[in-house]
Parts: structure tokens; C-alpha cells; sequence
């Protein structure tokens, strides 16, 4: 885990994710450049994530749909949405929805290497 510590278990806790990719690595770049993931590979040797504090887990798929429309929304927690929102276009993925569109909740969605619709969401405070 990229913070060293075990994450927390528990009966209902989101903790692993299969996020469908065109290109795996292309994928991970971005993750990991954008959101600081830890990139690893899992047991059976396929490229796997751990979240920016380790506490959700996962691996990009390929062969699977893009989630391109908005359902349900798995949205990542910021520090500085607009830092990130820059740093998103910079790695070469677009803004679908800006800042301010959910207020006053600090919020916006992008879409990742594979077209997959994600969130991002600073707290207040």
C-alpha cells in the first residue's frame, strides 16, 4: 500500500475496482502521474492499483466497455480540484463537467484514457 499501512476491513467497504482500459500502461500512467496511485503487479501478474492512501485497491481490464455515460459516478478525492483539473489535460484527458456545476459542493468529471467517466471531489475545509 503507498502509505505503508494496512487498509481498513469491514462489511460494506468499497475496496476493489476493475476499471476497463483500451491500454493498460496508458492507463496507469495516467492514475498514477494524476492521483498518485501506486502501480504494482498483482498476483497473477497483471498491473494493479492501490489509491493515493491505500485503502482501495484494483486492476485495469481490457476487453471491457468504457463506462462513456454517466450512471454511476466513482469520484476521487482531491486536495486542489483545480490543480487537478489541470493536470488532467496536461495528461491528456478532457473535462466533461468544470468546476461549479454541483455547488456548492467542489466537484467536476473527466473522462480517463479509456473514456471512462470518473469524478474528482475536493472537501471543504
Amino acid at each position: 500500500m503507498s502509505n505503508n499501512r494496512e487498509p481498513d476491513y469491514g462489511n460494506g467497504k468499497i475496496c476493489y475496482l476493475e476499471i476497463p482500459a483500451k491500454n493498460v500502461s496508458e492507463s496507469a500512467t495516467f492514475f498514477e502521474k494524476v492521483f498518485n496511485w501506486s502501480i504494482r503487479k498483482n498476483n497473477s501478474g497483471h498491473t494493479a492499483f492501490d489509491d493515493g492512501v491505500g485503502q482501495v485497491s484494483g486492476m485495469w481490464v481490457l476487453g471491457r466497455k468504457p463506462m462513456t455515460e454517466v450512471g454511476i459516478v466513482i469520484s476521487i478525492m482531491v486536495d486542489d480540484a483545480e490543480a487537478t483539473v489541470e493536470a488532467i489535460k496536461a495528461n491528456g484527458c478532457k473535462i466533461i463537467q468544470p468546476i461549479g456545476m454541483d455547488a456548492p459542493e467542489i466537484t467536476a468529471r473527466f473522462t480517463d484514457p479509456a473514456g471512462n467517466i470518473f469524478g474528482i471531489y475536493q472537501h471543504r475545509g
